[in-house]
């Protein structure tokens, strides 16, 4: 079975591991504060701060900006639901806006719209959270205007993202927005196990985030409310959380992150491989990029048109049955019996779920060859032609 993505592991990934666990250091150690500056010294950022989860980062991230009960919080309906069970963890409301259909990630327009109609109405988001889909950054420049405009604050959810530019600048630079969160779960780009890391270049929020991943803890004297009782003390200031990441995970981050642009190339050259064998084909479209990005190509996208809620499923059925582990990324959020719950319904954000019944993700992984791109393309074709 060919997976549709795979961490990629070798020789010096594991030597990295060993050797911080043979050391005196498994958390809270060395390793952990050197993968932090490492990353957001390549993004070109100020603040690096690790966690066991992107979805720990994103939600420490919302508490960092102020989010709150009664706050709303804006993302897109196309990702999985940590992007907006973030903001439902800090007591906020959560909204969505629509996708461009042709790359899946956030529609500007569709933001714009509705920022126009919430401000008549008095209902501003306080934080938008864009997530750049498959590895795509969005429009950031456009977003961060906006953001200008309306008053709210910007977090990119670049869990697919660790490695792309937009605008010939790093994701995670911060450039356009006010945190960056990356995912280092086994089938991203560059993997520390489970992990995640936020970055900014606000020192605030950024010491902020630190103390609430490890329980909301403070041992500097300066952020206490009486005088230390001896090098031993430290005292709670805030309610945080258990979100560290081990200094085991961030050894192999550490490694990983040598890697990364032979990663990013691998992923790229293979895309462009299934591109050029798809061109000719009418009913499979690839998600579009847009001009002025380097994807990480998280995942390879594509969009069968003129297919049923039926065909669909036979299509991803029969590609598995074939030895092709195809899938779907992503079911859309507010579809979820959860947020249905919630008030959403299908019907609510027609591109995302006009997206979700035509999308297949395919396999790209570093170690995927062209053969086997080649061997997933006759086989879609094949099938596609017998819908």
């Amino acid at each position: 079975m060919i997976p549709y993505g795979r961490q990629h592991l070798d020789e010096d990934d594991v030597k990295a591991v060993v050797e911080t666990l043979t050391s005196n250091w498994l958390t809270q150690g060395p390793a952990t504060p050197k993968f932090e500056t490492a990353l957001a010294d390549y993004c070109g950022a100020n603040f690096g701060i690790a966690v066991n989860s992107a979805t720990s980062a994103l939600h420490i991230a919302c508490l960092a900006l102020g989010v709150s009960e009664g706050d709303r919080v804006w993302t897109s309906p196309n990702s999985f639901v940590a992007s907006s069970n973030c903001a439902l963890y800090c007591g906020a409301k959560v909204d969505f806006v629509d996708i461009d259909l042709h790359t899946g990630n956030m529609c500007v327009d569709a933001l714009r719209n509705k920022l126009a109609l919430a401000e008549s109405t008095n209902a501003l988001p306080k934080v938008v959270i864009p997530v750049h889909f498959a590895g795509q950054p969005c429009d950031m420049k456009e977003i961060r205007a906006l953001s200008k405009q309306y008053g709210f604050f910007v977090i990119e959810d670049a869990s697919h993202a660790v490695g792309a530019k937009y605008q010939e600048k790093f994701v995670g630079s911060c450039e356009f927005s006010d945190i960056c969160v990356f995912s280092f779960h086994p089938v991203k780009i560059i993997t520390t196990m489970e992990g995640g890391m936020a970055l900014t270049n606000n020192s605030e929020w950024a010491e902020k985030m630190r103390m609430l991943r490890s329980h909301g803890i403070t041992n500097d004297p300066e952020k206490m409310t009486e005088d230390s009782h001896g090098p031993w003390y430290y005292q709670q200031i805030a309610l945080g959380f258990n979100y560290r990441m081990t200094d085991v995970e961030a050894a192999l981050g550490l490694s990983q992150l040598q890697k990364l642009p032979g990663f990013l190339e691998k992923r790229n050259t293979l895309a462009a491989h299934y591109d050029k064998l798809f061109a000719s084909i009418e009913r499979v479209c690839p998600l579009s990029q847009n001009d002025g990005i380097y994807s990480s190509y998280h995942l390879y996208v594509i969009r069968v048109l003129d297919i049923n809620e039926s065909e669909h499923e036979v299509l991803v059925s029969q590609l598995r049955s074939a030895g092709i582990f195809a899938h779907v990324h992503y079911i859309p959020i507010h579809t979820q019996p959860f947020y249905r719950e919630l008030g959403f319904n299908w019907g609510d954000y027609p591109n995302a779920e006009t997206y979700y019944h035509q999308a297949i993700s395919l396999p790209l992984f570093p170690e995927l060859t062209e053969v086997e791109v080649n061997q997933v393309v006759n086989q879609l074709v094949q099938l596609v032609e017998k819908l």
